[in-house]
């Protein structure tokens, strides 16, 4: 085989999926694309920002 075949399945498993998710992230052309790939970052950066709120680094921790 030959062509874009023969370089589908050498790229399988889970390098495969992630040269794919790398192209479908930086597309510069496709806008639909782009609104979700930040809008889903977007999301994720407010779930991390509710979740860790509540730690406070500096306050003395309990000793148990």
């Amino acid at each position: 085989m030959s062509g874009k075949k023969a370089e589908g399945q050498a790229g399988g498993g889970v390098m495969g999926w992630i040269n794919s998710a790398c192209r479908f992230a930086s597309d510069r052309n496709d806008f639909r694309r782009n609104l979700l790939v930040n809008l889903g970052l977007f999301a994720a950066g407010v779930w991390v920002a509710r979740n860790l709120s509540d730690f406070d680094l500096m306050s003395p921790q309990p000793i148990t």
